[in-house]
């Protein structure tokens, strides 16, 4: 079967960037199976599900390899065989981007580095090499996205290893100052375009909400603790939509309706535990959720346009509607002063 082909996207510089999040994608899946969503790809790599979406059609399609849902995550039911090492295709790939990164150090022997890095390459399938060779070239340096990247490795290992954390974290209340804290690790979610922690914390004896790119400093600490059976995520945030406990309105019955590709899409995912998603016989999927509308909640469904409609209530799709009118006079009134 011929292979599907997709055309490029934008200048030199973002098909680098796509290139380096592709390359760094298949590296998560790899390391992780059916640990990453499309929505937590998007969150972790800043850019809109579709866009991750494409993303993930390149790789099955143009890459070749077998990638698949399994429910809760994605995963490979298969890797590229790599004859020459005893490295796995992510350590491969991972040594290859650090190789082509320490290129820029300086006192390291060019021809020596050069070399690792021709091999490392050769150990990979034909069909992927261009596309590395592109992508670690030049990679791009994004000081804040690696810091953030560092302590989610270290809250995630402390959440799984039940060890308390001290953490320098600033807050805005006190003018950009930071304070030291002790907190045990109960939860790592996506929100927005950040990562918050949730967290049983020493000093407040209660559990608390703590952004993750706030966190300057964090250091794994001796000793082991055990989340409370009475503990509930779900009940914790409530039957809000996302994190925004405080913006929500009372619980209600919310019914959407996506045409069938944007549909395949949302029904995929969990949005909320009240989740419930139904293919109808035209193919068109009605999803429905108990939950306290949010602003972001708002926001989520203006992301999907036309591909959506809001059946009930009442109230937020005539919200939905207001909001696209605005967007829609302010092009109108660009459009007209240029």
């Amino acid at each position: 079967m011929q292979k599907k082909r997709l055309a490029p996207e934008g200048g030199r510089d973002d098909q680098i960037r796509r290139t380096a999040r592709v390359l760094e994608i298949i590296q998560q899946i790899a390391t992780a199976p059916g640990y990453w969503s499309r929505k937590q790809l998007s969150e972790h790599h800043q850019v809109g599900e579709r866009m991750i979406q494409k993303d993930l059609e390149l790789i099955r399609y143009r890459l070749g390899l077998t990638l698949v849902h399994d429910g809760s995550g994605y995963c490979f039911e298969r890797l590229p065989h790599l004859p020459t090492t005893t490295y796995s295709f992510a350590e491969a790939l991972a040594l290859l981007a650090a190789a082509r990164a320490a290129q820029a150090l300086p006192g390291i022997n060019s021809a020596e580095l050069a070399a690792a890095i021709a091999r490392l390459e050769s150990i990979f399938p034909d069909e992927l090499r261009a596309t590395l060779r592109e992508a670690t070239e030049q990679l791009p340096e994004r000081a804040a996205k690696a810091h953030r990247q560092k302590m989610l490795s270290l809250l995630h290992r402390a959440e799984v290893e039940r060890r308390p954390v001290s953490i320098h974290y600033l807050t805005g209340s006190r003018g950009g100052r930071g304070r030291t804290r002790t907190v045990e690790p109960y939860a790592l979610m996506p929100y927005g375009r950040s990562w918050h922690l949730i967290a049983f914390d020493h000093h407040r004896q209660t559990v608390l909400q703590f952004k993750v790119d706030r966190v300057q400093e964090a250091t794994l600490l001796e000793g082991r603790y055990e989340i409370p059976r009475e503990f509930d995520l779900n009940a914790y945030l409530g039957d809000a939509w996302g994190l925004m406990r405080g913006a929500a309105g009372e619980p209600e019955h919310v019914v959407l309706l996506f045409r069938p590709q944007a549909g395949r899409w949302v029904a995929e995912e969990q949005w909320h535990h009240s989740q419930q998603s139904e293919e109808l016989p035209d193919g068109h999927i009605q999803v429905e959720f108990f939950v306290g509308v949010t602003p972001e909640m708002v926001r989520w469904l203006l992301y999907y346009g036309p591909d959506v409609t809001v059946v009930a209530p009442d109230w937020l799709r005539e919200a939905v509607l207001a909001e696209h009118r605005v967007a829609l006079e302010k092009q109108e009134a660009t459009y007209h002063a240029s």
